[in-house]
């Protein structure tokens, strides 16, 4: 076994869209685990938006990665070393082991991945991903029979959980991606509807009058992953006692949105205010890291869905923790396809 191992830090903290300058690839000694922990060789990691909040040093729901401190991240791989009787060498498994090719993880932190599907799936559709978009969608959004789903985003391990657990229980689901081939692949692969491509419109007016077409019994659940012009096409459209599960607002995290900074622009609030007042809307903001406790319950459902071919999924997976932070500002900007995945062995 090797004594050394690659990791990604934080070299410096980014002024709007993260560069190339903001990483750092460091050699160091693998770590070794002590009482209770267990030592892993990550195979594959995961790439999320929600990591570029990670990067600031404003004030959220979590801590800041530190300056110099490895980028923090999920991955999956194969136990080398265990001071815990529920693991052992081979076994594969997924922990919060950051942007690196080996990790340290106290036993009890570890989740063992079962036999018979790839273990990427720990990091998109069966894992924190998936488990968000079932969750707000079933929990904060309440789909009901007959009802219409928008969500933003559609075809990322987010969105297109959302849209097929929506369309399984029989709602009319409209996608929003970028780009045509996300629009083929959110009808073809995910089985929504209608899909609009937001590249395709110069402003949040025409989306709307697109959307119209799209939705045209209004709006009931839109499932919040975007914000910025999508957010202002949808808005008009929702109907009454219609549900916003809040899950993300990509457009707004290299703006400085995320320090609870207003951005450049007209005040749009009190619009919104105005639209959740008349028309009843509940906008419920989540973490799904505060949920936890109902992961079995979506693995028991989703898990046979997956195995049998019923839920899809795309998997885009770079290769080597080097390119990590070029497929992660391509993640910002929209370029992956499908979850985006880094392979490290």
């Amino acid at each position: 076994m090797t004594d050394q191992m690659k990791c990604i830090t934080l070299a410096a903290r980014p002024e709007g869209a993260p560069k190339d300058s903001d990483f750092a690839l460091e050699s160091r000694d693998v770590p070794t685990p002590g009482e209770g922990e267990v030592l892993v060789r990550v195979h594959y990691m995961s790439l999320d938006p929600y990591m570029r909040g990670r990067m600031d040093d404003a004030k959220s729901y979590a801590d800041p990665v530190p300056i110099g401190g490895i980028m923090e991240g999920g991955g999956a791989g194969e136990v080398l070393a265990s001071n815990d009787p529920a693991f052992k060498p081979g076994d594969k498994v997924f922990g919060m082991f950051g942007w690196a090719t080996h990790g340290v993880q106290p036993a009890k932190m570890l989740r063992k991945l079962p036999d018979g599907l790839p273990i990427t799936t720990s990091l998109g559709v069966l894992g924190m991903p998936g488990f968000t978009g079932w969750y707000g969608l079933t929990e904060i959004g309440k789909p009901k029979k007959g009802e219409t789903l928008v969500v933003a985003a559609a075809t990322g391990p987010v969105g297109s959980m959302v849209g097929q657990i929506a369309k399984a229980r029989g709602l009319r689901t409209v996608a929003i991606a970028g780009g045509a081939d996300k629009c083929k692949l959110a009808t073809e692969t995910f089985g929504f509807d209608a899909a609009l491509d937001h590249r395709a419109y110069d402003d949040a007016r025409a989306l709307r009058a697109a959307l119209t077409e799209a939705a045209p019994d209004g709006i009931d659940i839109y499932f919040e992953n975007v914000g910025g012009k999508v957010f202002e096409a949808v808005l008009p459209l929702m109907n009454r006692f219609g549900r916003i599960p809040v899950c993300g607002m990509i457009a707004g995290y290299n703006t400085g949105a995320l320090g609870g900074t207003p951005g450049e622009g007209p005040d749009r609030f009190p619009v919104f205010w105005r639209n959740l007042l008349v028309k009843h809307l509940t906008a419920t903001g989540f973490i799904i890291s505060n949920h936890w406790n109902q992961y079995p319950a979506f693995l028991n459902e989703v898990a046979p869905l997956v195995a049998s071919g019923k839920i899809a999924y795309v998997e885009d997976i770079a290769e080597g923790i080097e390119n990590a932070p070029r497929a992660f500002m391509g993640l910002l900007e929209g370029k992956n396809v499908g979850k985006q995945i880094v392979k490290l062995i």
